[in-house]
């Protein structure tokens, strides 16, 4: 089961560097699959050696020590885009664009405004791939933890960035749209970064649950509630919950009879309780449950508390 899950994040790589010119994508093909498979990002800047994110943090990926050059940039976006690359700088004003297979290029370079407001790039100075990766199955245990009487709660996952938050909430998702240990369930996604479902001419490039419909590039709080009027949802799922709106959107929702999923950046439920924002999210109780996530000796736990007792201290 591990060895599977290094080859498909390797062949996450692969796919990736199908963007690059020849000399990038060999060096990155001729690293070994384990090397592959933790690659979070690839970072492009125009003049410095090609670098790989991780876990690792950022290190120059050492068989491919010539600096990138400007045309390089290019021939990426041009990849990447069918030979489109103005349709992809026009979508700056997100900080990125996605590609088939759901992976993220985020670009940096001159920007040209216009009434005050990023209208596109020009001499693209530095590009950013971020591999697409899934996690699918991850979320069976804690469907398990949280559905004891046959009835999924709204849950809220907590936890530090880069816990893997967005994987876990994808997964449940998936798992509840396609009925995968619980009965399928209409789902809605508010989807304002693209992170969840990865859309690309419409499709979703992620596994997200064939009962899933995707509100991609709104604001979270008016995603929702479009959402709530139009598909008739059974269940609610946002990304990073970071603004009032959100909150009143949730709060809607909820007195709808609607089941939400969503997170927030903390270590627990009094962290979450510490911040004026998420103290009105606590106290108008929309979520009955929260999935904690740490890491210990490198692996993820996944602990599912209930929310009365957090409640109870505001």
């Amino acid at each position: 089961m591990q060895m599977a899950g290094v080859s498909h994040a390797a062949a996450r790589l692969r796919q990736a560097a199908a963007l690059l010119p020849d000399p990038l994508r060999g060096a990155l093909e001729g690293l070994g699959e384990e090397a592959q498979s933790k690659v979070e990002e690839i970072r492009l800047r125009s003049g410095f050696p090609v670098t790989l994110a991780g876990e690792w943090g950022e290190r120059t990926l050492e068989n491919c020590l010539e600096p990138v050059r400007q045309n390089d940039l290019t021939r990426v976006l041009e990849v990447a885009t069918q030979a489109s690359a103005h349709t992809a700088l026009e979508q700056v004003r997100n900080g990125f664009f996605t590609v088939q297979g759901g992976h993220r290029i985020g670009i940096c370079g001159s920007a040209v405004v216009r009434e005050g407001t990023v209208y596109n790039l020009r001499q693209v100075s530095s590009l950013a791939v971020r591999i697409a990766r899934e996690a699918r199955g991850v979320a069976a245990p804690v469907l398990d933890n949280l559905c004891r009487d046959g009835t999924l709660p709204s849950t809220l996952i907590l936890s530090p960035p880069g816990m893997g938050q967005t994987p876990l909430l994808r997964d449940l998702m998936r798992a509840v749209s396609d009925g995968d240990g619980v009965p399928p369930r209409r789902v809605g996604v508010a989807d304002e970064r693209g992170e969840l479902a990865a859309m690309y001419r419409g499709q979703p490039q992620l596994a997200i649950g064939r009962h899933t419909d995707v509100m991609e590039g709104c604001p979270k709080g008016e995603g929702l509630l479009m959402l709530l009027r139009g598909m008739n949802p059974q269940v609610l799922a946002a990304d990073e919950i970071t603004a009032p709106s959100d909150i009143a959107a949730l709060e809607m929702a909820s007195h709808c009879g609607v089941t939400l999923l969503a997170t927030a950046h903390a270590a627990n439920p009094d962290d979450l309780s510490r911040r004026a924002l998420y103290r009105r999210l606590m106290a108008a109780q929309v979520f009955e449950c929260a999935v904690i996530i740490t890491r210990r000796a490198g692996e993820r736990r996944y602990t599912v508390v209930p929310l009365e007792e957090a409640e109870e201290r505001l």
